[in-house]
């Protein structure tokens, strides 16, 4: 089967946008994700075993 020329420059440069959004996104998702960390300090899990708080008297 023949595909004009114009048919497959075009579809190769359709591929290459999505390839090039695709990695936009990756890294706009890490950069969100890091921001994130870097905004909430990491919660400790509490040590099994040991009261949180004092207890009543």
């Amino acid at each position: 089967m023949m595909m004009h020329p114009d048919l497959v420059l075009a579809q190769a440069n359709d591929r290459q946008r999505e390839l090039i959004a695709e990695a936009d996104r990756e890294r706009l998702l890490a950069t969100a994700r890091e921001a994130r960390r870097r905004r909430q300090p990491r919660q400790e899990a509490p040590v099994r075993g040991q009261p949180v708080a004092m207890p009543a008297r």
